[in-house]
């Protein structure tokens, strides 16, 4: 038996209706989601800050941060997998590369280590974390359905989390450096480890951050056409991100060779990582809040 014209209208009529009020709901819960994780953030920043008087229980400074990684991993998931692909826009790359910042620094200790990290990359996290929820600006990556192309975003996006936190490391120590001169102790508690065992750990991130950006530039322009279906094309993001890895690259070079520690290490630590961040998330900046492409 047929549906007949006057009921196939009612019935789309009603799923419009449907979908209307539906939409608002469902976008008010993601923009909750999104405000919960900076929320979460923030409450996990002011546990792990410095303070005289009664400290925050231990309990709540273990599970604040798992929780608000999880909760992040679970938004930014929603934000970037969507019905119609995967949205890299830059309020999405933002928080993405924030989320990782906050667990490599976690993860390796370093927060424990150095509590001015978390000082310094909480906060961040808690901005960058609502940026997805700022409003729609989709950016489709065309070549989701492409497993290498996945993979090389995926490890871009490490090796720029590893960079972000070792710069955040770099400043930490140009802070902590300046006090010793001033003949001042390490740290208000006194309790900082040792500068050239944290100066190791740094070239560690380092290290492995540059292993990871060498391996992406090298299946970008060796095997562009492969990846992404098209060949390589020099833009504003190659080029910074050549000039970055080239900083990286005499970095190592000169430390291994030459020894070199300290201010100058330091800055051409802040010096690579501000390149490649330039690379990328500045072109994203550029391309779709300035420009809107």
């Amino acid at each position: 038996m047929g549906v007949s014209p006057q009921g196939g209208r009612h019935a789309s009529g009603k799923l419009k209706v449907a979908r209307a009020i539906l939409c608002p709901v469902r976008l008010r819960t993601v923009i909750l989601l999104h405000f919960a994780v900076a929320a979460l953030y923030a409450a996990a920043a002011w546990a792990r800050w410095p303070r005289a008087g009664a400290p925050t229980p231990a309990r709540a400074r273990a599970w604040l941060l798992p929780l608000a990684l999880t909760l992040h991993a679970y938004a930014i998931t929603r934000a970037i997998a969507t019905p119609s692909g995967f949205d890299l826009s830059f309020a999405n790359a933002v928080s993405l590369v924030a989320g990782l910042a906050v667990l490599v620094a976690w993860a390796s200790g370093l927060m424990r280590t150095l509590p001015g990290i978390a000082a310094v990359v909480l906060p961040v996290a808690a901005v960058c974390a609502l940026a997805p929820a700022g409003g729609e600006s989709p950016h489709r990556f065309a070549y989701a359905d492409e497993p290498w192309a996945a993979v090389h975003i995926a490890v871009a996006l490490l090796a720029y989390a590893l960079f972000v936190v070792a710069a955040l490391q770099a400043l930490v120590l140009v802070g902590l450096e300046a006090r010793l001169h001033r003949g001042l102790p390490a740290s208000g508690d006194g309790e900082a480890p040792p500068l050239l065992m944290l100066e190791r750990f740094l070239f560690r991130l380092v290290g492995l951050g540059f292993v990871l950006l060498t391996a992406t530039l090298a299946s970008g322009f060796l095997f562009s056409e492969e990846i992404f279906g098209r060949p390589l094309t020099f833009t504003h993001k190659n080029v910074f991100s050549v000039a970055g890895w080239l900083t990286f690259a005499i970095l190592l070079f000169a430390r291994w060779r030459y020894g070199w520690r300290g201010q100058r290490a330091l800055r051409w630590i802040l010096a690579g990582t501000m390149l490649l961040v330039l690379g990328y998330l500045g072109s994203k900046f550029v391309s779709e809040v300035i420009l809107r492409r």
